[in-house]
């Protein structure tokens, strides 16, 4: 949406108050109708080193469905096209559970990806939210199934891992650990600061949010913030992160920081590891990938 021009006015604002390492992840979100050579150079010139297309499917039948502007071609022209502009570093969006969905058309997107020079997929199952266009009657009859989609997602996860897609988290996977840094900052509860209308930050022990209206944000001399949790990253919230990343939770970890009585969270977490849900080695719980499925109802039941 913003010219390469507001881009770079941006990063060089950004260079010009922070300190910033020299391989500093600057990632920006690409619909992939955005297929002009011209202007990716003109993005990665100004800065910007990793790039992520919304793509959801190499299936142009699927994406109707989800009425998506692009055509499957135009989500392989932006990604060649951005590869040829500079970016090595490049991500896309894939989604599981679409209407009339099948092995196939997974097994094909997953080739598509292989072919094309991406280092990163996240690889997401559709949940319809209420108030959406898709939450009704008719979209919930013709979507798989909940225990298709987790069949969709079993077989994905496999699929992208023959084709060196390597499973970091719940819903991501990287060739030769490209992993995404700024997502990484979310699991590992580290700090992070936003700027703009309705951003949100986690900094100096407090997480806050900046209000939703564009003009206030503009008018003000400082962006206004309003605290929204005065002592975040706790115990819950710490555990139910890490246990998204396939890394797991250090229990040694977990005492260090918290002083938690680890041996309640082992006694609690053998049921779950008899069933093939989770896995306990060297100090830490991880979920398998069968876990993952159900991570909502072992996280609330280990931690809570």
């Amino acid at each position: 949406m913003l010219s390469p021009a507001y881009i770079d006015g941006i990063l060089s604002c950004v260079r010009e108050k922070f300190s910033l390492s020299p391989d500093a992840e600057v990632t920006m979100e690409c619909n992939p109708t955005l297929s002009d050579r011209e202007k990716l150079s003109a993005y990665r010139k100004s800065g910007v080193n990793r790039i992520s297309f919304g793509v959801q499917s190499f299936d142009d039948n699927e994406l109707e469905f989800l009425g998506r502007l692009h055509t499957a071609d135009n989500a392989v022209r932006a990604i060649e096209n951005a590869h040829r502009a500079g970016f090595d570093r490049i991500s896309a969006d894939l989604m599981l559970g679409i209407q009339g969905q099948t092995t196939d058309s997974i097994a094909g997107n997953i080739a598509m990806a292989d072919k094309l020079p991406i280092e990163h997929i996240s690889a997401y199952m559709l949940k319809i939210e209420e108030g959406t266009p898709f939450d009704c009657d008719k979209v919930r009859a013709e979507v798989p199934s909940d225990e298709k989609t987790a069949d969709f997602y079993l077989f994905a996860t496999e699929l992208l891992e023959k084709a060196g897609f390597l499973q970091y988290e719940i819903s991501n996977f990287a060739k030769q650990e490209g992993y995404s840094r700024h997502n990484l900052l979310y699991w590992k509860c580290d700090d992070y600061v936003g700027i703009g209308a309705s951003a949100h930050s986690c900094f100096g022990g407090i997480r806050y949010a900046v209000p939703g209206d564009i003009q206030r944000f503009i008018d003000a001399d400082f962006q206004v913030e309003e605290v929204t949790d005065d002592s975040p990253c706790g115990f819950e919230e710490y555990a139910m992160l890490r246990l998204r990343l396939t890394e797991g939770l250090s229990l040694g970890e977990c005492r260090e920081r918290f002083g938690t009585d680890t041996d309640a969270l082992l006694k609690k977490a053998e049921i779950f590891r008899k069933n093939g849900l989770l896995t306990m080695d060297n100090g830490r719980i991880a979920l398998t990938k069968r876990g993952f499925l159900v991570s909502n109802g072992i996280i609330a039941q280990l931690v809570l």
